[in-house]
């Protein structure tokens, strides 16, 4: 999945009720784990929240406030140690007669907060939604002071130069499954045996937690990227808690594509993503310099790789750092100006802002991001890979590793072996693995739930939507036509905002038309936000992934 680089759209951000007691269904889960939910739940409503000032370490203005909510570490064994979660909200600014209960949200990752989220209150596209809901975010399990996983010592990272080959050699091979099973290793340590409990399902169990310290009758959530992946499990285990759902950027929910097949999926479609960037560029080779066809952008890159290789910039950005930031390109287009200047400037002989903009992760771990508050930015790849490898089972020979990614790098090289590399403690994983679950609903048992997805999306392909459509009974997709950006909700489409706006203050979906076998199906479509503006550098609150 949905690799490191987190929720797009949130680059825009900075950017018939049950009794709340009463069981909800539990769909495929362990008897244990569905009564230690309910028990929890009880808990929770029973505690409430005791909101007040925010952190320091949260970054936060006055106007937020923050409490926790504790949730077990193993719902089998409710009474059992308790993991704290931090909270976030802002009031709904609307009158009490229009205010129609909390709006929770994650944003993905696995490994991003959303505790800023209430800090959308203040944006325009938001101001509605802000008025009738109270905007909460979270730190769920595992990020930033949620009982953080630790996989590694800051000291231990590497942090650059780095070379980023799309052939690696043998011996580079070698390096990184060592360095792979050193991780694996360092998440079993420092994280103990508590690092079985971090996975999605867990995820999900929290969010019905959540749900109740909150003392909403039902859940309304926004969920993007790895987020939707939650709720689609909350939907499956708790149908009858959803009021509202909205999945953005969605991840393909079929067991058999949980993780390791939706990352091959995803290298493939960054391909497709990266030149949709270079053709952008072409098209503005009056400003950039940087060659007039897709092609000649792809050779004057491969230059920079190839200077940085002999010549780190700034004794720091090399491959690696050169192509972590460029990876940025496929999430989000407001990043395409800012990288298409950095290599101009620096074939023109100014590194300043490839410098800027590929520094080493460490150069940013001082002041944080505001998806993982505190110092330690390593953080959010420990939680990820937490996550991913306990949650299904991932091939344990690197000889499946190597096939897989040497027959995809030939048609895609750009993103491939650098998700391998990321990858890769999975094979090597001391926890044990959970069973996928069967994401869907039937007729009739939810709500109806919106999806969004834009149709070039590299990081969540698009087939994903289509997929989570029809394995959740009565959802409608909107989709974002000829577009890539990574999460659309709350960004700069007017027509895509207008759905979510009407959806999340009425309920109301797209009519059903007849789909492509003339059965039933809510769909509806929005033109392609506007390109990028080439000479533009403003880029409103575009955001380095976190992770």
């Amino acid at each position: 999945m949905p690799s490191p680089a987190l929720y797009g759209a949130l680059s825009a951000l900075l950017f018939t009720a049950l009794p709340a007691l009463s069981p909800a269904p539990a769909h495929d889960a362990p008897p244990s784990e569905a009564r230690g939910t309910l028990l929890a739940a009880r808990r929770a409503a029973a505690e409430g929240i005791a909101f007040g000032s925010c952190p320091a370490a949260e970054r936060l203005p006055p106007s937020v406030v923050c409490g926790t909510v504790r949730v077990p570490l193993d719902y089998a064994d409710p009474d059992g140690p308790r993991v704290p979660l931090t909270v976030s909200r802002v009031r709904a600014s609307g009158p009490a007669a229009g205010r129609q209960g909390a709006l929770l949200f994650n944003p993905g990752g696995p490994g991003a907060s959303s505790t800023y989220f209430p800090l959308a209150a203040e944006l325009p596209e938001w101001r509605r939604i802000s008025a009738a809901y109270d905007l909460v975010g979270y730190a769920p399990r595992g990020v930033g002071r949620s009982a953080p996983v630790s996989c590694q010592d800051p000291a231990d990272r590497v942090t650059g130069p780095t070379p980023a080959p799309n052939r690696p050699s043998e011996v580079y091979k070698r390096e990184r499954i060592a360095r792979a099973k050193t991780y694996a290793e360092g998440c079993a340590r420092r994280t103990g045996p508590a690092l079985r409990h971090y996975h999605s399902l867990n995820n999900a169990r929290d969010l019905e937690v959540v749900r109740a310290a909150l003392g909403e009758p039902r859940l309304t959530y926004l969920g993007g990227s790895y987020g939707t992946y939650i709720g689609g499990l909350y939907a499956t285990l708790f149908p009858h808690r959803v009021r509202r759902m909205v999945l953005d950027a969605p991840v393909d929910p079929r067991p058999d594509r949980i993780w390791y097949q939706n990352n091959l999926a995803q290298s493939e479609a960054f391909e497709r993503r990266w030149a949709d960037f270079r053709t952008w560029v072409a098209k503005h080779d009056a400003v950039y310099g940087l060659g007039g066809t897709a092609r000649e952008v792809g050779v004057r890159y491969e230059r920079v790789r190839a200077e940085l290789a002999a010549r780190p910039a700034g004794g720091r950005v090399g491959p690696g750092q050169l192509h972590a930031s460029m990876l940025d390109t496929g999430y989000d287009d407001r990043f395409w100006p800012l990288r298409a200047g950095a290599l101009a400037a620096y074939l023109k002989g100014d590194p300043k802002p490839l410098i800027a903009q590929a520094a080493p992760p460490e150069t940013k771990e001082a002041t944080g991001t505001p998806e993982t508050p505190g110092p330690d930015a390593g953080n959010g790849r420990a939680v990820y890979t937490a996550v991913e490898c306990n949650d299904a089972p991932w091939p344990e020979e690197f000889a499946v590793w190597d096939r897989d990614n040497t027959r995809l790098a030939e048609r895609a090289p750009f993103e491939t072996w650098d998700n391998a590399w990321m990858n890769l403690p999975c094979a090597y994983w001391k926890a044990p693995r959970q069973r996928p679950l069967d994401v869907r609903t039937g007729p009739g048992v939810l709500p109806p739930v919106l999806i969004l997805a834009a149709e070039r999306d590299a990081a969540t392909p698009y087939a994903g939507a289509l997929e989570l459509q029809r394995r959740l009974s009565g959802s409608a997709l909107v989709t974002e036509r000829d577009a890539g950006t990574h999460g659309i909700a709350g960004g700069p489409n007017a027509c895509i905002n207008g759905h979510l706006e009407r959806y999340l203050l009425t309920g109301a979906v797209p009519a059903a038309g007849k789909g492509p076998e003339m059965t039933p199906v809510r769909r509806a479509s929005c033109a392609p936000h506007p390109e990028p503006d080439p000479v533009s550098l403003d880029g409103r609150a575009v955001k380095t992934p976190a992770v």
